[in-house]
């Protein structure tokens, strides 16, 4: 949650290296509305630096996530969720 909450102030980064796009039709009638052209999918990256106790930043935690996109009635394109968020473990950014 974390990492979902300190992502918000680079969505348009992340939207604009988004890749791996899948679509999905709307089934739920409870979206039926705001979601009448379905839903895509993304795949996207971003990492949240980690400083240390004299406040020097030490490495970045890179997270992949998978971004929820509704494609409303009025033709555009809404965030709506940004799924999945893990962290890489394989290997950290560093400075």
């Amino acid at each position: 949650m974390y990492a979902k909450a300190n992502s918000s102030s680079i969505i348009k980064e992340m939207i604009e290296i988004a890749t791996n796009v899948s679509f999905a039709k709307n089934y739920a009638l409870k979206h039926s509305t705001d979601a009448k052209y379905g839903w895509y999918r993304y795949d996207t990256r971003f990492a949240i630096p980690v400083y240390n106790d004299s406040g020097e930043l030490v490495r970045y935690n890179v997270f992949k996530s998978r971004i929820l996109v509704r494609h409303a009635e009025d033709g555009k394109l809404y965030l709506y969720d940004i799924l999945r968020t893990k962290k890489e473990t394989n290997r950290p950014l560093k400075q």
